[in-house]
């Protein structure tokens, strides 16, 4: 879709740019291609399947509380498209996330990667981002190899990603305990929680304003008095000033 071009314009260039050397394949190399990717495809499919479906009927909590909150600001907004939630979803879990494991499984493995690895993480990473979409892709002899080994999973693909989007909104509504209960422990964590507040709180600092209008403007009263508290506090003794 156009949101996830104009989102991941660059991703999806250089990743489409690796996936099409597959291109200009001499005819003699078609077989090979085909046997190698009827190799992997168990392999493929089972990584889709994981990624576009619940774990035991549910997901973790966080990706519950992020769907929830886009369609809450869809419904907040009066947008009714459910192809323009379709592509916030998109954007924010598949296609920011799992999109760089797939084309590289070295940020969390310790794997080698050559060349030709990457040339092969391309097309199914490419496959991928086109399972995501809305758009519907005309294939064609001219098409690179690439996108025509996969043209036929697509169909499977796509509504599966739809589903899997349909079944998370049906799922009930995560709780603050779970969702807190769901975060990793920091007991043990090296981490300056000072640093790591203040840096949060310079950050909110630059939107003071628009945070402040948006808690209000729904009702968090409340909130929007410890807001106004913790940034008054920064400017007066946090923040040096720009003048």
């Amino acid at each position: 879709s156009s949101g996830i071009n104009a989102e991941y314009g660059e991703t999806e260039h250089s990743i489409e740019a690796d996936a099409n050397s597959f291109v200009h394949v001499p005819e003699i190399y078609l077989n090979r291609l085909l046997t190698t990717k009827k190799t992997l495809q168990t392999f493929v499919h089972e990584l889709f399947n994981a990624i576009f479906s619940l774990s035991n009927g549910d997901v973790p909590p966080a990706i519950k509380f992020l769907f929830d909150l886009l369609d809450k600001q869809a419904a907040d907004n009066g947008i009714t498209d459910p192809d323009i939630i379709h592509t916030w979803k998109n954007n924010s879990i598949p296609l920011r996330f799992w999109i760089n494991i797939i084309k590289n499984p070295d940020m969390i493995l310790d794997v080698e990667k050559n060349h030709l690895m990457d040339s092969i993480l391309s097309v199914i990473a490419t496959t991928y981002m086109d399972s995501c979409s809305l758009s519907t892709h005309a294939f064609s002899t001219d098409s690179p190899s690439s996108k025509l080994l996969y043209a036929k999973e697509l169909q499977d693909y796509k509504p599966a990603v739809k589903k899997f989007y349909n079944d998370i909104q049906t799922l009930p509504p995560v709780t603050d305990e779970k969702l807190y209960g769901s975060f990793p422990p920091t007991d043990g964590m090296q981490v300056n929680r000072d640093a790591a507040l203040y840096d949060l709180a310079v950050y909110a600092h630059s939107y003071v304003w628009e945070i402040d209008g948006a808690l209000q403007s729904n009702s968090y009263d409340e909130l929007a008095k410890k807001f106004a508290h913790v940034m008054n506090y920064l400017q007066l003794y946090l923040i040096p000033s720009s003048t």
